[in-house]
């Protein structure tokens, strides 16, 4: 028995889209609190220099994990197209190496400001990569995905063939 041809009207229906567009919301929503409350911590120990210190680590934090869920938005897209397993992998890992170069350049181009508090900076990083994942984990708990999603089972005229 040969594999059915994927419909190519199935193309929005992947079942990983409203996770990741729910992360990435929530993502960006905890992002925002964290950012203020890192400029707040950050604004209290170094002034307006370590405020925005820690602004910036915060937009860090959230903003490249972010790119991960988008690149996986993106290799979606093509879904049902014949090739879409390869498309799917090379959208995921050219952004994945895009991030990686960018992250190396972004961190290299602030740790070179005269004004960046680096411990804050660095404090900020962490806590908004750490509220990134639990925004992740609480947003893939709390979503309703069959076991075998995705997945097209045979019909009873097609087995009679």
């Amino acid at each position: 028995m040969t594999a059915a041809a994927p419909d190519p009207s199935a193309r929005n229906r992947i079942s990983s889209t409203p996770v990741l567009r729910a992360a990435l919301v929530w993502g960006m929503v905890v992002g925002v609190v964290v950012a203020g409350a890192m400029a707040l911590v950050g604004g209290l120990i170094a002034g307006p220099d370590g405020a925005w210190s820690g602004v910036l680590g915060a937009l860090v934090g959230i903003i490249f994990p972010a790119f991960t869920a988008l690149s996986i938005l993106l290799g979606n897209h093509w879904y049902g197209h014949p090739q879409w397993l390869q498309i799917f992998f090379a959208v995921v890992m050219g952004t994945w190496l895009l991030k990686f170069v960018l992250v190396i350049v972004a961190l290299l181009l602030l740790f070179q400001v005269e004004w960046l508090e680096r411990g804050i900076f660095a404090l900020a990083v962490i806590v908004a990569a750490i509220a990134s994942l639990v925004v992740d984990l609480v947003v893939l708990s709390r979503m309703r995905l069959s076991g075998a999603s995705d997945v097209t089972l045979p019909t009873a005229d097609s087995i009679d063939d």
